[in-house]
């Protein structure tokens, strides 16, 4: 895992925070200087803090544990949506659904009945269901999966939740801190900080800046699970040894 250098932080313009005016005191700390009435993010402390959340995410997958992208703004979707799947993390990129995770039991339920809609549908040679309700079933089925498509091999709760933007993803940060659930968020100049266990002090409006920390995340993730894919190829191979 490489560090991330100031140049690259300066050139996804993770710099960039919002105006004075806008301002949450907390961040003081991550707070370099202010220019031209914005206030610009210290890039060495986002450095630190990126590395020290891309470790924790490494041994949370060498651990087999599930992180949950959580991004609904415009900007980022695309992006944690993309990143997520490249490790193979549950995500959420339309819109949170209260209950999503302290009502998890309901949530599931309503994965399983999309996952049944989808078999009906997929089943060729069933004859019970008219070509209009087919229709409606088809409808239905999109607008579920839209919701919770990310987060339909989601057995139990996440481990832990990366949330771009803490400010506009309240109802996540608050489930999650409700159910003791680990935090890692982007945290711009106009957020508290202290509400997330891993913040990551950044520009969470940009789409350059959240690309470059969900990519610089997503490949400490990879690592931690190379690592456990090898970890159980030599297990194997040591019981095969003693076997023989």
């Amino acid at each position: 895992m490489q560090k991330p250098t100031y140049k690259e932080l300066l050139d996804a313009g993770c710099h960039f925070g919002h105006l004075r005016k806008k301002w949450n005191p907390k961040m003081t700390p991550y707070i370099f200087m202010e220019h031209k009435g914005i206030h610009i993010i210290d890039l060495n402390r986002t450095s630190e803090c990126l590395e020290r959340s891309a470790s924790a995410m490494k041994a949370l997958a060498k651990a087999g544990k599930k992180i949950m992208f959580v991004a609904t703004k415009k900007q980022a979707r695309d992006i944690v949506k993309k990143a997520a799947e490249s490790v193979g993390m549950p995500f959420v990129t339309e819109r949170w659904l209260g209950g999503m995770m302290t009502n998890f039991a309901t949530i599931r339920k309503s994965v399983k009945k999309m996952q049944n809609i989808e078999r009906m549908l997929a089943d060729t040679t069933l004859t019970s269901i008219t070509k209009k309700e087919r229709l409606t079933l088809g409808r239905e089925h999109g607008k579920m999966s839209k919701h919770l498509g990310g987060i339909e091999q989601l057995n139990r709760l996440p481990s832990a939740v990366f949330i771009v933007d803490i400010h506009h993803e309240h109802l996540a940060l608050a489930e999650s801190r409700k159910l003791g659930i680990k935090t890692f968020g982007m945290v711009d100049t106009n957020s508290d900080p202290t509400l997330v266990d891993f913040p990551i002090p950044c520009n969470d409006d940009a789409s350059k800046a959240i690309a470059y920390i969900a990519n610089y995340l997503v490949g400490a993730i990879q690592e931690g699970l190379d690592e456990r894919k090898s970890a159980k190829g030599e297990e194997k191979d040591s019981v095969v040894a003693t076997a023989e």
